[in-house]
């Protein structure tokens, strides 16, 4: 018997190779979401029990059961055992009912007010896995329940924070209905106001991304070079804060999923954003690509600063994302971090769970899966962590505009 090993043949065309396994693959997701979703289906939401409701809208559960057994507000749905539940639409409805019975000086609606600032959040990190999209998910939606009006900006290729609003990028983004619509270069631009979509949230409009992005990746430095050091400000640098001023007075806040490089798309971001908020992962691989990226953005940022570029901001954050307090050597990382970073590394971590993890694997978040779905533990746990986070960030953007 012939025991030597065979030598497999050379792939020839492997271009063609991989467009027809891409073709394949593209026509078996588009199957399956045509027998998930019908054509033109919208993503539902859950119903939140009273509890969520009231913590959401800033009141006690007692009081919000006191006021539907009063008949007063949304009425919510009431089962044969005397549980309440409110869609998120009554919930919004709500708002307006305490806001207009509200005591001088106490406000339930969020929105801005006076001469408060639109609140630009971008979201960055230099590796994958760091929990980037997810907390930016569950942070947009969270400050949508609590009565903020947010825009999400999908400015990564990869396109995971439009698939979780319910927008496949292969399937329901079409050619010039990215953000690079409204930045691009030539004549095709596009106003925003054009390309944003609502979302299965009250509140909450996203502007979907897609591969098409990378365009901007590769027309930034062309354009640049044809250009003058002095039309930086204008070709570059306002691109984005152009685009958002357009649509500011509709938001509270933009909270943008930045790519996780550091291209054109992430330094427009970070130009024309108030804040930054940076997902790390404690272990020591992820901490070493973070310094890396640390000083890369340091650089880049200085010399954009030299540019002409605006580098304020409100404030930064470290965020820790799926932090296991039980494991020695991530909590030792954290209180290193802690140690240099002070009071830029956010007080709550955000906890490593299956329930957040799980959600994912259906394009779901805590805030829309069903609490019954996993035991009530890990539920609750998960969801304690992942409110403190969002508060303490919704603190942050309350005092940026003077709020105590």
């Amino acid at each position: 018997m012939n025991m030597a090993p065979q030598i497999e043949k050379a792939i020839s065309d492997v271009d063609q190779l991989i467009i027809g396994q891409a073709q394949e693959l593209s026509d078996k997701l588009k199957q399956h979401r045509l027998e998930m979703f019908p054509p033109r289906a919208l993503k539902g939401l859950r119903e939140f029990q009273l509890a969520e409701a009231a913590r959401f809208l800033g009141v006690t559960s007692g009081y919000l059961r006191n006021l539907s057994l009063e008949g007063k507000g949304a009425l919510p749905q009431v089962t044969p055992s005397g549980r309440r539940s409110y869609t998120a639409d009554q919930m919004e409805e709500m708002r307006s009912f305490l806001e207009h019975n509200a005591r001088a000086g106490t406000h339930y609606i969020r929105h801005r007010r006076g001469n408060e600032h639109l609140q630009v959040v971008a979201v960055v990190n230099f590796k994958g896995g760091s929990g980037k999209t997810t907390s930016a998910a569950h942070l947009a939606q969270h400050l949508a329940l609590t009565g903020h009006r947010v825009l999400a900006v999908d400015l990564d290729p990869q396109a995971s924070l439009s698939a979780i609003h319910g927008f496949q990028p292969e399937f329901d983004v079409n050619e010039n209905e990215t953000l690079y619509a409204a930045i691009r270069y030539d004549d095709q631009r596009r106003p925003l106001r054009e390309i944003i979509r609502p979302t299965n949230f009250p509140n909450l409009h996203l502007v979907p991304g897609n591969l098409e992005l990378m365009e901007f990746e590769h027309d930034t430095p062309r354009v640049l070079a044809q250009g003058k050091a002095g039309d930086y400000g204008r070709v570059f640098f306002a691109r984005l804060d152009e685009a958002l001023s357009s649509v500011a007075d509709d938001y509270d806040v933009v909270i943008i999923d930045c790519p996780p490089q550091l291209g054109f798309l992430t330094m427009s971001a970070i130009c024309g954003a108030t804040a930054v908020l940076i997902t790390v992962h404690p272990q020591m691989l992820d901490v070493m690509s973070m310094c890396q990226f640390l000083q890369m953005l340091g650089e880049v940022l200085n010399t954009l600063k030299g540019a002409g570029g605006n580098m304020n901001l409100d404030w930064l954050r470290y965020l820790v994302t799926r932090y296991d307090p039980q494991d020695g050597p991530q909590t030792q990382m954290v209180a290193f971090m802690r140690s240099m970073f002070k009071n830029h590394v956010l007080t709550n971590p955000m906890l490593r769970s299956v329930a957040i993890s799980d959600a994912a694997m259906t394009n779901q978040t805590l805030y829309e899966v069903e609490r019954n779905q996993f035991t009530r533990a890990t539920y609750d746990r998960a969801m304690e962590a992942m409110d403190a986070v969002n508060t303490e960030i919704a603190d942050l953007i309350h005092k940026a505009w003077g709020r105590k």
